[in-house]
Formats: structure tokens, C-alpha cells, sequence
């Protein structure tokens, strides 16, 4: 393998392994359930991208540096001071969890390019995002939680556009820039989103407006308010 995707996927595991330590410390689990949850969001995603594109047995089985780097990231967050200093930091779950989607879903495209001569579009953003959000979703379902991508402020979303990014610049740019340059984008799209509170419009709204005793004189607008967040708005018409 290409020692640049080696070292992009060996950080990107090592980063979604303390996203999902991090969740397995906040749930009250041991050390056990803790490396469980890390080493399932490092490489869950892997192992359903492989599946897809018929590279049997999957690549963690293979070789075993991606479970242990995930291990050894599990261990350290474990240990009582490094863990008390991450739970007291608000920011480091939601850097290292964008780390790991933009980077697994970029080399999940970039492995779906490489395993199949006519990838076209659809597959390479499938196989990407598959990639990035599937070891996080199957944690959520472990940890007893609603998935991320369901929920969570433009996740999916910015994976899926980070992938569309990476097919087109890989035809100008080369796979390292282009790698690169979408892995950056979908971190820094996290981050805002995050920080703007960016979300995608839920059905909280339309079911207000389709209880209301009043629907039939009112209307749903959708607006970006001044932090550019997508809103609902119901309001009367006369």
C-alpha cells in the first residue's frame, strides 16, 4: 500500500478511535467496552467498504495495524489523567470525529477508484461515505444512541459533498492534492457547522404547521438566518 494512504489512514483510525472512546468513557463502560466502541468506529467503516467492493477478507484482517492503533488510542485515553483532561475539553470528540470522517471517506472514494476500472461517480461517493459514516453508526447502535448522521449538525452532508469534491479534483489535481484538499474541506465543514450551528431542515416544523388549527391561513417559509443556519419558519398569512 501507499505509505501516504497508509499514514492518512492509520491517523484517521487513530482519531475515531478517541471519538468512540470518548463515547464509551461518557456511557460509564470499562477499559473493555471503551476499546470495543474505538476499535469499531476505526474500523467498521473499512470493513462494510471492503464487503461493497468484494475485497474479501477485509483489509483489518489482513493486517492488524489499523485494530491496534485503534487499541493503543483506547489505552491512552483511558488513563485516568489523560481522560479527565479530555472530558473537561468540549471540542476535542468533535475535532477528532471530523478528522476521521474526512479522511475515511476520501480513502474509501480513492479504494473504490482503485478496485474497480470504470468507477464512474455514484460508486466512489457510495463507497466514500459508507466509509466515513459506517463505524460511527454502528457504534451509535452499541452505545444505545441515534446515529450521528441522523442528527448531527451537517455530518453525512458534509461527507457525501467531501466525496463529490475528491472525484472531481482527482481528475485535475492527482490523488495526493486531491486527497487532501476534500479531507480538509469536510473537517472544515464539520467545524462550522458545528460551531454555526448549520443543521438541515427536520420535520418538527411541518408537523406544527400540519396540527395547527390554523394551517389553512399559514404557510412554512424556509429561511438561512444571520449565523446561516437553515430554519422553519411557520408564520400566518392574511
Amino acid at each position: 500500500m501507499d505509505i501516504f494512504i497508509l499514514i492518512l489512514e492509520l491517523t484517521g483510525a487513530a482519531a475515531f478511535a478517541v471519538s468512540g472512546a470518548l463515547t464509551g468513557i461518557r456511557k460509564n463502560m470499562d477499559i473493555f467496552g471503551v476499546c470495543i466502541l474505538g476499535v469499531t468506529v476505526a474500523v467498521g467503516g473499512g470493513v462494510l467498504r471492503d464487503i461493497i467492493l468484494g475485497a474479501t477478507p477485509p483489509a483489518m484482517f489482513q493486517n492488524p495495524i489499523y485494530a491496534i492503533t485503534a487499541i493503543a488510542a483506547c489505552f491512552i485515553i483511558f488513563i485516568p489523567n489523560v481522560r479527565n483532561f479530555v472530558l473537561r475539553s468540549s471540542i476535542l470528540m468533535l475535532v477528532t470525529d471530523s478528522i476521521g470522517l474526512g479522511i475515511f471517506t476520501v480513502s474509501g472514494a480513492m479504494r473504490a477508484f482503485e478496485t474497480t476500472a470504470d468507477a464512474g461517480l455514484f460508486l466512489p461517493v457510495f463507497v466514500g461515505v459508507v466509509t466515513g459514516v459506517g463505524g460511527g453508526l454502528i457504534k451509535d447502535i452499541m452505545a444505545g444512541n441515534t446515529p450521528d448522521i441522523f442528527v448531527k449538525h451537517i455530518y453525512a452532508t458534509a461527507s457525501i459533498a467531501g466525496a463529490v469534491l475528491f472525484c472531481i479534483l482527482r481528475a485535475f489535481a492527482g490523488r495526493y492534492i486531491s486527497m487532501l484538499a476534500a479531507t480538509g474541506f469536510i473537517i472544515a465543514v464539520r467545524l462550522l457547522a458545528s460551531h454555526f450551528e448549520w443543521s438541515l431542515p427536520d420535520c418538527r416544523a411541518f408537523m406544527v404547521y400540519l396540527m395547527s388549527p390554523t394551517r389553512e391561513r399559514g404557510a412554512i417559509r424556509l429561511s438561512l438566518s444571520k449565523d446561516f443556519s437553515f430554519q422553519l419558519i411557520l408564520y400566518e398569512t392574511h
